[in-house]
């Protein structure tokens, strides 16, 4: 068999939970990483803010405190189970990024820096605490060098630029995946124990969104057609504040230093919609109050658009008026040189895109289609489960934004993102290393490559006019006006036949490009099949869900409702159907409540 390669451990993306994942199955297992990107390309890179880790370094902090955040933060839909080992293990995972390298800015004394973010508290006054573990504003790029160096120290098998197509299921079991190496268009099978599958997102659902050009959900496409149902799929974050039109993310660390929402009568307007905790209230909870503001006239000169305003100025009048402190009890003040030495990935990003400085000037924002709260859903070891009875397929993990545990449930919180790497990915790379250790290689078929070479000479051989591109637009406008921030029965049906009418046309798209090097039209066209796939599956499951609860935030029923969707969604591709089933959020300590902020 031609470009055949066997390993124990097979990583699908090579972003932050795919490179933890590879350190720690590479310990004691063969382990190859496959990735359509060059590694320290991924989009762990663009994480800004911290990695929420309850160290006190900045104030008296508790793991409870965050686990309890957290699970209010999910608006109950969180696994509390899940939640609760993650937030434990947080803090032994931020020493060990450490302990590999990583380059945490830090306390006067030497201890790793802290700030806060939307949505993490102090339990007992109900005010903003300090959580987030950073490196500058470029948090998520330190952690990414990090891990890829550990990777590299310890022999992980890189294959970059390597497009995984499909996943091989045999006996019910994990076998391995075929991919398409990029520079000749050849395609390898990899035979595996262990599949561990860290693809990231899928934002590029939506005009407006934080999302690389590579976010299009190809592991939890690829997992669907092979049987696996996805979890809780139309619950989608939108970060407030992302870079007007360009949705490119502004981190939520501006206003952990102080910054502060703005409309255009120049009001600090989280004050009305969460008089606590204000401008740090969890980010479902400001994206709406920034769509409400925009929809009442107040959008800066009557557009869709708001300002972030971290001004010094803006900033020390504020923190007086909030009573903000430092750790050593004086007054909280910032200069700009402080903000720019905090923020200058941020400052840069508002020069150049913008051409605002943010140190005199506010920054015009909207809210940007940012986090997949759902995915392949998988138990807190990271092992993918398959029915409402969470039942293991052997040998097969997923890890990351693709994978949904759940610890974030209908809302992630700000820092959350990047611990659900490193922690799940490191129990997903344990755990397939152990698997792989007593499980035996499953016998492939005698053409493993036959199922992905007939869906891409589908697509070679087309022969109708349409164009991926105008697909593709359609596809993104429909779904950030009807399946967005604000969501009613009338406008996902719209998108949910507008979607319907998009797979159609894409099976009648123009005959692509036929070369085999670096043939981006060809796995352009692919990668769309995959958003369309998951569109769907996101608004069929949002369409069912008769309620509102973090993320999915419907019109026609505004109101939480326990009684009757205190549970997650799990939708199956059957034979080209979507068809739903349901299991239930594991409660552990906290019983639902309304969330106050």
């Amino acid at each position: 068999m031609g470009n055949y390669h066997q390993f124990d451990v097979v990583v699908i993306g090579a972003g932050g939970a795919g490179l933890m994942a590879a350190l720690y199955a590479s310990k004691t297992a063969s382990t190859a990483v496959l990735s359509k990107l060059y590694p320290t390309r991924s989009h762990t890179g663009t994480a800004q803010g911290g990695v929420g880790a309850a160290l006190g370094n900045e104030g008296e902090d508790h793991p409870e405190w965050h686990t309890f955040d957290t699970v209010k933060g999910s608006d109950y839909l969180g696994d509390q189970d899940a939640i609760e080992f993650m937030c434990f293990e947080a803090v032994q995972a931020v020493y060990e990024l450490e302990h590999y390298g990583l380059p945490f800015s830090r306390t006067p004394d030497g201890r790793i820096a802290q700030r806060p973010f939307g949505g993490h508290t102090n339990n007992v006054t109900g005010k903003p605490v300090s959580r987030a573990c950073y490196a500058a504003d470029r948090t998520g790029h330190m952690i990414l060098q990090t891990l890829y160096q550990q990777c590299i120290k310890n022999h992980v098998n890189f294959y970059d630029e390597y497009q995984v197509l499909d996943m091989l299921i045999e006996n019910g079991a994990a076998a391995g995946v075929i991919a398409l190496e990029l520079a000749t268009g050849e395609l390898h099978t990899f035979h595996a124990k262990a599949i561990i599958i860290a693809t990231g997102g899928h934002g590029r659902i939506w005009e407006i969104t934080s999302n690389a050009y590579t976010f299009t959900g190809d592991g939890p496409a690829i997992a669907m057609r092979r049987g696996i149902p996805l979890e809780d799929m139309e619950f989608f974050q939108f970060h407030p504040t992302g870079i007007y039109r360009l949705g490119i993310l502004i981190t939520e660390g501006v206003r952990g230093e102080g910054g502060i929402l703005v409309n255009d009568k120049g009001e600090r307007f989280m004050e009305k919609y969460a008089p606590k905790v204000k401008d740090l209230a969890s980010r479902d909870v400001v994206s709406r109050a920034m769509y409400l503001e925009m929809r009442e006239g107040r959008g800066i000169g009557g557009k869709r658009y708001l300002y972030l305003d971290m001004r010094p100025e803006t900033v020390n009048k504020y923190a007086a008026l909030d009573g903000r402190k430092r750790t050593d009890g004086s007054p909280y003040m910032v200069t700009g040189e402080e903000l720019l030495s905090k923020l200058p990935d941020i400052v840069d990003f508002a020069r150049t895109y913008l051409g605002v400085d943010p140190v005199a000037q506010p920054m015009p924002i909207q809210p940007t289609a940012h986090y997949a709260m759902g995915g392949i859903p998988t138990n807190k070891l990271g092992e993918v489960v398959i029915d409402e009875g969470n039942t293991v397929l052997p040998g097969l993990y997923a890890a990351g934004e693709c994978a949904c545990v759940s610890v974030h449930g209908a809302n992630r919180l700000g820092t959350n993102s990047l611990l659900d790497l490193i922690v799940f990915g490191k129990y997903a790379g344990l755990q397939a290393a152990e698997f792989s250790r007593g499980a035996s290689f499953q016998t492939l078929p005698s053409d493993p490559t036959d199922n992905i070479r007939q869906q891409l000479d589908l697509i070679r051989n087309s022969d109708g006019e349409e164009k991926a591109y105008t697909i593709s637009n359609e596809m993104k406008a429909v779904m950030f006006d009807e399946v967005g921030v604000f969501r009613s029965q009338e406008g996902m049906q719209k998108a949910l036949d507008k979607v319907h009418e998009l797979q159609e046309r894409l099976k009648h798209v123009r005959r692509p490009d036929q070369g085999k090097i670096f043939n981006t039209e060809l796995i352009n066209t692919w990668e769309l099949g995959n958003l369309l796939d998951l569109a769907e599956i996101t608004t069929v499951s949002a369409l069912r869900r008769t309620e509102s609860r973090g993320g999915h935030a419907r019109e026609d029923f505004p109101s939480r409702d326990d009684a009757n969707w205190l549970k997650h969604t799990l939708a199956w591709n059957k034979d080209g159907a979507i068809s739903l089933g349901y299991k239930p959020v594991t409660i552990t300590k906290y019983q639902p409540k309304e969330r106050v902020y």
